[in-house]
């Protein structure tokens, strides 16, 4: 469509920032450029923590940004628009009201007449699927049921944008297909209002069956960085050779690094490196599905999704791991494992260790940290919360929490250091202080 012509939703240069307890500033968006054209379906796919959810907030007028324009339908938004509605990822219901009591929420707010809202609510009820249940409570439904009353609350203020934040993450795989095929039916139909579609999805599967266009977005800040356009008809052969190309695309993209980084570690991570949230454990588990037949050290990354049956946003965060600790490198939507990957599988428990400590220790630079604070420290402990307060002016609280629990499950693993639980207390391992104090006084004798 031609850039002069007026987009639903048209962001230019788009700026968000938080400020920690600290006062220090976090940025989550920055130079985001975006347009949602009328008779267009967008997914937008990214790592959890990039921004996307905040970013879809900013387009419903739910947050303000902080620089950059906002605009619907032309015109800057101040504020939450009449014609944006928003399904999110948790169903968000009232447990005390109905569905058709839940359903008219909205409308009431509108202040919308009681007739017109029973009327609207037994409608888009019907269109929904819910027929028969008006009078029934969320605690009695399932939760496909629960999230199609989401649906039902968001279409019945026949809205121009439908923002869907992940809407089907919380799904079994079945009912998610369904309650996907069932919206993309209403579309195609015309059965609904609603003029453009946004979806947030850590799916890329998903993605690629609905979307026109398919975004992917960067961290740390987030950004559109690449675009793909999916055109194929609807409903789309999901095993089809042009499907699986577009998938495998998408893959690539996912798993490109702006900053570099293959195995030999070229990008220059900081202390507020986003850790993967994901363990030791899981990470030699891929790396050993890599390593078999039918994949024998190369496998394509769908088809490593299909065999693994795991969720794209957990194998994001493994591949991330294996790559960032060098033991895998992805290229052209294929992992590969690295001479170290290869050693690592090939080893015992004990040279596992030891190899993922030395790894540890050069390419994390928070683990490297809190063990050259735990060196230096005369009895060689250090309180979880001197860690936190370092991580909080990069990441959010709870992030930062997040990020130093992954480092701790990593750092006990590779032994390099230990930590108390009921203290919140990070300490060298007990044989590492004995043979430290062996070396200090073998040294005093000399």
């Amino acid at each position: 469509m031609a850039e002069t012509s007026t987009a639903l939703l048209d962001l230019r240069g788009v700026r968000k920032s938080f400020r920690t307890p600290e006062r220090h500033e976090r940025t989550v968006l920055e130079g985001v450029d975006f347009r949602l054209e009328e008779g267009e379906i967008v997914a937008l796919l990214g790592k959890s923590g990039s921004g996307k959810s905040t970013l879809l907030r900013i387009m419903a007028g739910l947050i303000p940004a902080n620089g950059g324009e906002v605009l619907y339908r032309g015109k800057a938004m101040t504020g939450p628009a009449k014609g944006i509605s928003m399904v999110f990822q948790s169903f968000a219901l009232f447990p005390w009201l109905t569905v058709q009591e839940n359903v008219e929420l909205g409308l009431e707010a509108a202040g919308v007449s009681v007739a017109e809202r029973e009327e609207r609510a037994n409608a888009v009820i019907e269109l929904i699927g819910l027929g028969g249940y008006e009078s029934a409570y969320p605690k009695e439904l399932s939760g496909g049921m629960r999230q199609r009353v989401g649906f039902a609350r968001a279409l019945v203020m026949r809205p121009d944008v439908l923002l869907l934040d992940e809407p089907f993450s919380a799904l079994d795989v079945l009912t998610s297909e369904t309650l996907r095929e069932d919206l993309v039916d209403l579309w195609e139909e015309r059965k609904i209002p609603t003029k453009g579609i946004l979806l947030v999805s850590h799916n890329i599967e998903e993605a690629v069956s609905i979307a026109d266009r398919v975004l992917v977005f960067s961290s740390d800040p987030g950004r559109v960085r690449a675009e793909i356009r999916v055109g194929l008809p609807r409903p789309r052969d999901t095993e089809s050779a042009a499907f699986r190309q577009i998938v495998d695309e998408v893959y690539t993209l996912m798993t490109a690094h702006v900053r570099g980084g293959g195995a030999g570690m070229a990008e220059q991570l900081t202390l507020g490196y986003r850790l993967p949230d994901t363990t030791p454990g899981k990470l030699a588990g891929l790396l050993e599905t890599i390593a078999e037949p039918p994949f024998s050290g190369r496998a394509d990354l769908p088809q490593l999704a299909e065999e693994t049956e795991l969720d794209d946003d957990t194998l994001f965060h493994l591949f991330e791991g294996l790559r960032v600790l060098g033991l895998a490198r992805i290229a052209a939507g294929d992992i590969f494992l690295t001479p170290a990957g290869k050693l690592f599988v090939e080893a015992d428990d004990a040279q596992r260790k030891e190899m993922f400590a030395e790894s540890l220790v050069k390419n994390i630079p928070l683990a490297a940290h809190i063990r050259r604070v735990l060196d230096e420290r005369k009895d060689h402990r250090a309180p979880e919360n001197r860690f936190l307060q370092e991580l909080e002016d990069y990441l959010t609280g709870s992030e930062a929490e997040r990020v130093l629990e992954t480092a701790i499950t990593w750092g006990r693993y590779a032994e390099i250091f230990d930590y108390d639980y009921n203290s919140g207390v990070l300490m060298l391992p007990e044989d590492v202080v004995e043979e430290m104090e062996a070396d200090e006084e073998k040294t005093a004798e000399e």
